[in-house]
């Protein structure tokens, strides 16, 4: 996956100096800088453009979209679907209208909160009912339609979703994000096949990670669901992919807004510099150790908040 846009004057610094130390030793011709973070190479040219190339390119590239509506009100993910259309890309149908049990994901880019995974399952005979409720790719609806429509689709289709709070994410700083991420996905998998004999044609994945890493990282689990097809915005390629991903996703902004609620402050999504600004006042209130109950220690911000530094 590749996501590139043109970065805004006032964020180029901000991102030069998150990336510092993740710089690679050699840079492209015309790059201010090269940086590489969890399988994603970051480029930064001296025009102002910005590329994030991997499997979790979009993830990486949210915390600036977000930094950029806060900061320049400015809407990049927007301005990318209006030149995507342009390009007029053919869409690929191949699975669209199969009767499917897919899964995604949902907060392993962001610092605050948990991660939740969701598996669910559409059959191809309500697909007219979710087009018509305006389902789509949830990464472009706002908090407000995800709140409008998730609990319609909780109560009509199957579904899995386990939640990964922060308690437990930070005893295991070490885990590889994709590992963790692979683990949970193939738990709701199982977990969803077990409650019922869905009549499924396939199983579809939004693929984080190529599919013989994929395996690796759950060669220990004592159930394996093994008969996976993995799609890159595989939410625009069946709509159990995004049902699951509206799902995950509803269930994350509610937990953000209970959050924000109990400390009676707007707990930003990402990893940006909102984020390590919240992390200062909280960790001014309650100490230190309040983090590692609602944040991923691992994280870089995690220094930057220790730090006097604003």
């Amino acid at each position: 996956m590749t996501i590139s846009y043109k970065v805004s004057d006032n964020i180029k610094s901000e991102m030069i100096e998150y990336y510092q130390d993740l710089k690679r030793d050699k840079t492209p011709q015309y790059a201010t800088f090269q940086a590489e973070e969890a399988g994603t190479i970051i480029t930064l040219y001296d025009s102002g453009k910005v590329v994030f190339q991997g499997l979790s390119a979009d993830i990486d590239a949210s915390m600036w979209f977000d930094l950029e509506m806060h900061k320049n009100n400015r809407d990049v993910r927007k301005e990318i679907d209006l030149k995507d259309k342009d390009k007029k890309e053919e869409k690929d149908y191949r699975y669209y209208n199969l009767s499917a049990i897919g899964s995604d994901e949902v907060g392993t880019g962001d610092y605050f909160g948990p991660i939740v995974v969701t598996a669910s399952f559409v059959d191809k005979k309500d697909h007219m009912y979710l087009i018509d409720l305006g389902i789509k790719d949830s990464k472009k609806l706002s908090d407000e339609k995800i709140r409008s429509i998730a609990p319609k689709i909780i109560e009509k289709f199957p579904h899995v979703t386990y939640i990964l709070d922060n308690e437990t994410y930070n005893k295991n700083p070490d885990f590889n994000m994709n590992k963790m991420k692979a683990i949970l996905h193939n738990k709701v998998l199982v977990g969803l096949l077990e409650k019922d004999n869905y009549p499924y044609e396939r199983i579809i994945m939004d693929q984080f990670v190529y599919p013989k890493k994929y395996f690796e990282h759950i060669q220990d689990s004592t159930k394996k669901v093994t008969n996976i097809l993995f799609l890159t915005k595989a939410e625009d390629k069946n709509l159990s992919v995004a049902v699951a991903s509206i799902i995950a996703r509803y269930t994350f902004i509610n937990y953000i807004d209970k959050l924000s609620e109990k400390y009676n402050l707007t707990i930003p999504k990402g990893a940006g510099p909102l984020v390590d600004q919240a992390g200062k006042k909280i960790v001014a209130e309650y100490g230190f150790n309040e983090l590692n109950l609602i944040a991923k220690l691992n994280f870089k911000n995690t220094e930057k908040i220790k730090s006097n530094e604003e």
